[in-house]
């Protein structure tokens, strides 16, 4: 920024001597007090001027300034007392005074030119042949405002005077190569906006507007904060900024912007005059339940009640520097009086309207005069208050800055100087890039146990404390500290809250949300739509086996193999073992039905074993009758292998059994078929068949027809046997605890044996079933072998078809059904005979039309 300074002395030689004049009127210092180094401030005692435009075609007239500010009084008041204080002090700056030179502004152009005047060293009266006396000051404190501060940095440090500010905090004078003179005991923006990102996304608000000053400090706050909000996923809904001088229309533009936004959240970074605005005008349309999260330039300033709308910063939350105690302040404060700045209109304005009085030579003629007994003893305001001391203690330790800094400056030994050839600085003419130096290394612990000093950019260490907006009993606003954000700590420990419970905006107790789309929950994953932010997405459910364990997740992580989601989507469980079990009712029915087979079974076998004598059990081969029975029994009691939990011997104990008992079975059926249709033909004259098939050929036939299984099972169980089998292919939420057959070849040459010989006894007692006699057998065995084929032949479609565990079921069903055919058509018309139609059970009735007796 180039800035023009006009000269304010004029030099006329004449007669060889220098004469000094002032060109023109000059603003003085508001407060003033010569010492042996001066220090300047700039101060703006009053907010506010009229509006007015500069045409420059004259000498810039001064602006009046309206409006009191207190606070900037007290800081000037602050600087006052820490002078004194370093003047007292035999430690710091001995045999030297200190003195001060503080003006007040509130406008830009009056601060440049009274930091110019700072410069200069310019005085009211300036004697003849004294033009060259230095009266420029060590260094300047100010001002509160970034944008300020900005033009009188960028002025005064072609001067290399150094400018040491207590609230300039815009990240922008950060940059060394254009404020290389620029001091601030007051952290960098850059941090609070860290803070207040973190702040925000605490509390879950990802979808917030902002509105801020329109100067630097506003704008250049707001692109701190955008910065540190996308690393947080904090979204933007709107970016306003207005300034207090601007036309009404732009306000209310904004105020339409607020009420139809759906953010409940507004970060503000502004000072307390746009604030008030804003604040009184959503007041007046009624605006209501919103959170303020405020920058340290309102947050505490307590002036905010003197606004219509201040009721609806209640809540607000924001971070401020520190807050300490300073001894001696508050007593200082309240010994003031205008008589010790006689000089100071400003003194006398304060006076008067903390008292409602008008003093001597006052033009205020409608106030009562002032008695001369007016203190500040008794008086509680905020001027003398001294219990949040957070920009005055910047202030405090600013002046202690610049009093070390020129203390080490004066305690240089000669040859042992930072300087060229290793000397000091000119005590009797200190240069202003000197003081700069030794300001550089400034590093001291204050009275309060507060570290000072400046990082290689002029900034402080970055401490705030979150404040809370509460009211009191009294009405008033009090600034709650609620948290605490420390720069320098790790990055998971800087931001802490304490215990004290907040009030949120508008006085409620319930935490704001302050959303563009609601999160979504573990089970649930986010779909970002196209052209819309990032934080406005679609929620939707993870598919069946992935899951989301955490709060808006962007993708499903899938289940492990043996894993699947739970209903919420938010688990993986272990996926459903299924297997036939013995607890549950298709077990125990199952279970059931085998053991009434097989008991069946066994009474079979004792009627007939009782009545073994007996013409009808005789006729029908007692020998392999028994065997029968006896294999049956195996069969039932071999569908028990197929229930419970598979293992390694079950598997090849189940199929095995399987297939050699239901061989034995049929080749007693088979057997006893053929002895059937061996005994009819040897009933044909000349016929002698009945000695190739006696009882040793019936039971060589058995054991032949059984070895074959047996073989058939051990060249399966040695080669690829049957083995458990973790199926996850079925179903994709269960696991089916199964037997693998190993080899398919061996299973189906299994099953294809006892299919062989079940057909081959099918076709023989399908021929004998017509042969005379009241009892032919052969028509029970025919009738037997049906129900056997026909429960095979549908169980290999049922068999692959069924899932998980009734594909089990199936094959036991197919064992026990095939089974009790063979019981009750072979065995329960002999039973039913023998126990209920004994008249039957004789060799007469047996043998019918036929003469011949049947011998075995």
């Amino acid at each position: 920024m180039q800035v023009s300074v006009l000269l304010l002395l004029a030099v006329w030689t004449h007669g060889g001597d220098s004469v000094c004049w002032l060109h023109s009127s000059v603003q003085l210092p508001e407060l003033a007090q010569d010492g042996d180094l001066n220090i300047g401030g700039i101060f703006s005692f009053r907010t506010g001027q009229n509006y007015f435009v500069n045409t420059f075609q004259n000498v810039p007239e001064f602006r009046k300034c309206n409006n009191f500010n207190f606070r900037e009084f007290k800081f000037a008041q602050t600087m006052i007392f820490a002078i004194n204080e370093i003047n007292r002090d035999p430690h710091i700056l001995p045999n030297i005074t200190l003195g001060w030179r503080i003006y007040d502004n509130c406008g830009t152009m009056d601060i440049l030119r009274a930091g110019m005047a700072l410069v200069s060293g310019v005085r009211q009266e300036i004697q003849y042949g004294n033009c060259t006396k230095r009266e420029t000051v060590q260094a300047i404190l100010g001002h509160s405002g970034s944008t300020p501060t900005i033009g009188l940095a960028q002025v005064v440090g072609r001067f290399n005077i150094p400018v040491i500010s207590h609230f300039a905090t815009c990240a922008c004078l950060t940059n060394r190569k254009m404020y290389p003179t620029f001091y601030r005991t007051i952290p960098s923006d850059y941090y609070q906006s860290t803070a207040m990102a973190k702040l925000i996304k605490r509390f879950g608000w990802t979808w917030i507007g902002v509105i801020a000053v329109n100067n630097y400090y506003g704008l250049s706050g707001v692109a701190s904060f955008v910065q540190s909000a996308q690393e947080y996923e904090i979204c933007i809904e709107y970016s306003e900024a207005f300034s207090s001088s601007d036309p009404p229309e732009l306000l209310q533009k904004i105020v339409k912007v607020i009420k139809h936004a759906t953010s409940r959240v507004i970060l503000a970074f502004m000072s307390h005059r746009e604030i008030k605005m804003l604040a009184a005008e959503l007041y007046k349309q009624n605006i209501t339940g919103l959170q303020w999260v405020g920058s340290e330039a309102w947050i505490t300033d307590y002036s905010l009640t003197d606004s219509e709308g201040y009721s609806l910063l209640i809540g607000s939350l924001g971070f401020v520097v520190s807050k300490t105690h300073i001894p001696g302040l508050e007593d200082h404060l309240r010994s003031l009086h205008p008589s010790q700045f006689p000089n100071s209109q400003f003194a006398k304005d304060f006076w008067e309207s903390v008292f409602d009085c008008a003093l001597v030579n006052s033009s205020n003629a409608r106030r009562k005069p002032c008695t001369g007994k007016e203190s500040l003893q008794n008086v509680d305001i905020d001027f003398t208050d001294v219990s949040e001391l957070r920009f005055e203690n910047n202030v405090y330790k600013s002046m202690y800055a610049v009093a070390h800094a020129l203390d080490d400056l004066f305690k240089c030994e000669e040859g042992k100087g930072p300087f060229a050839n290793r000397s000091c600085a000119d005590k009797k003419n200190i240069e202003p890039s000197q003081v700069l130096h030794y300001l550089d290394n400034v590093d001291f612990i204050t009275r309060e146990g507060q570290r000072v000093f400046f990082d290689s950019n002029g900034d402080s260490p970055a401490r705030y404390e979150l404040v809370n907006l509460q009211i009191t009993d009294k009405g008033a606003l009090e600034a709650v500290t609620v948290g605490v954000f420390d720069a320098s700590f790790p990055e998971s420990q800087q931001f802490i809250m304490n215990n004290k419970s907040l009030i949120w905006g508008n006085n409620s107790m319930l935490t704001p949300v302050s959303v563009c789309s609601s999160s979504c929950d573990p089970g649930a994953y986010k779909v970002l739509t196209k052209g819309r932010p990032v934080c406005c997405y679609d929620c939707i459910s993870c598919p069946a086996g992935e899951i989301t364990n955490q709060t808006d997740a962007l993708q499903c992580l899938k289940c492990p193999a043996e894993f699947w989601s739970n209903l919420k989507q938010d688990t993986c469980v272990p996926k459903l073992v299924e297997f036939l079990s013995y607890t549950e009712l298709l077990g125990h029915l199952l279970v059931l039905f085998a053991l009434m087979g097989w008991f069946l079974t066994l009474m079979n076998a004792l009627i007939f074993y009782c009545h073994k004598e007996t013409p009808l059990v005789r006729a029908n081969n007692c020998e392999l009758s028994f065997l029968l029975l006896f294999s049956l029994s195996l069969c039932f009691l071999c569908s028990l292998t197929f229930i419970g939990r598979p293992s390694e011997w079950s598997c090849m104990l189940r199929h095995t059994a399987f297939g050699i008992t239901f061989v034995l079975c049929i080749s007693c059926v088979l057997g006893k078929t053929i002895v059937v249709l061996m005994a009819f033909r040897a009933t044909l004259p000349g016929s002698n068949v009945m000695k190739w098939f006696g009882p040793l050929e019936q039971r060589l036939s058995v054991f032949g027809a059984t070895f074959i299984q047996v073989l058939i099972c051990i060249l399966w169980l040695t080669i690829d046997p049957p083995f458990p089998n973790r199926n996850m292919l079925y179903y994709k939420d269960t696991i089916i605890l199964e037997c693998n057959v190993g080899s398919p070849i061996g299973y189906w040459a299994v099953l294809g044996y006892i299919g062989l010989l079940a057909l081959l006894c099918f076709v023989l007692a399908f021929f004998a079933r017509k042969l005379p006699d009241n009892f032919n057998e052969a028509k029970f065995i025919t009738f037997s072998m049906l129900i056997f084929c026909a429960v095979w032949i549908t169980f290999i479609p049922a068999y692959v078809s069924s899932p998980g565990k009734f594909t089990v079921a199936v094959e036991i069903f197919a064992i026990l059904s095939s089974s009790y055919g063979l019981l009750f058509c072979i065995f329960m018309p002999k039973v039913f005979i023998i126990l209920f139609q004994p008249d039957k059970n004789t060799k007469k009735h047996i043998m019918g039309k036929t003469q011949n007796s049947i011998r075995y």
